[in-house]
């Protein structure tokens, strides 16, 4: 089994490490674009450009399915990508986790990207799965890029800045952008409250795996044998590389470069 994940950067990590908790034994492609970066401030020509070439590089490694593991990509490129490789190649989207965060019927706070917050796609999911609820669109401005260089100082400072716009009574957070969950402890410690509830985090990773497991017909299977060598494949704007220095500084990342555990015994042996 081989799954490809795409994105302009690290984000796509929580979704493979999502992924290798299922599947220990399926190979991973991690495609992603530092030559392009970032995608959201650009035009949705240049966007669309940039993900399809970063697409068409991760399907030439001939995975069983493809998830587009970042919100921008998503919303505007997923038709034109299923339209390209499926049903050959399944494509799976990345779709902020609105709706199972309103179904409490409390306030909700989104955090998101400049480009997606108050994006005619973020409102429609709002106004089709969160109608009667408040919800709170919180804007994060230098977040993405902060958590794509592993800088501790400017993560800290832009959670910090978005913690302030979310109002106290929220107990319920969408996390809109795949990066966001690379520091899901970290927000959620940014919004505690003495004497209130800790805030539920919705994120997407580990339903994005569950879905592409459905696609392919696959089975979870978290006592499976990792594969060795070869069990991971990253490409950076279409050439082979290896996982970015930044990446370690997460458990995503170090998780996907742990060995596999040694084989047990000969219990079998005759």
């Amino acid at each position: 089994m081989r799954i490809a994940l795409m994105d302009a950067g690290i984000g796509l990590l929580a979704a493979a490490a999502a992924v290798r908790r299922l599947r220990p034994d399926a190979e991973l492609v991690l495609a992603s674009d530092p030559d392009g970066m970032p995608w959201g401030p650009r035009g949705t020509d240049y966007l669309t450009d940039r993900v399809m070439a970063v697409a068409e590089a991760a399907a030439a490694q001939r995975p069983d399915a493809l998830v587009v593991a970042c919100n921008t990509a998503t919303v505007h490129a997923l038709p034109i990508l299923r339209a390209r490789f499926e049903p050959l190649l399944p494509v799976i989207g990345t779709v902020p986790a609105i709706k199972p965060a309103a179904a409490g019927g409390r306030p909700v706070a989104v955090w998101a990207t400049p480009a997606t917050t108050g994006s005619p796609y973020q409102r429609t999911l709002i106004e089709t799965y969160a109608a009667g609820v408040r919800v709170t669109e919180v804007a994060c401005p230098g977040l993405s890029d902060a958590v794509e260089r592993a800088d501790p100082a400017a993560i800290r400072d832009a959670i910090d800045a978005a913690a302030e716009h979310t109002p106290t009574d929220v107990r319920a957070v969408v996390l809109g952008c795949t990066h966001y969950e690379l520091i899901a402890e970290r927000v959620r410690t940014a919004l505690g409250r003495p004497g209130r509830a800790p805030v539920v985090l919705h994120t997407t990773a580990a339903a994005v795996a569950a879905q592409t497991l459905r696609r392919i017909g696959a089975r979870p299977y978290p006592k499976a044998p990792r594969p060795s060598p070869g069990g991971l494949h990253v490409l950076h704007s279409g050439r082979h590389a290896a996982l970015p220095a930044a990446a370690l500084a997460y458990a995503e990342g170090r998780l996907l470069l742990a060995a596999p555990e040694p084989a047990q015994g000969c219990a079998h042996a005759r």
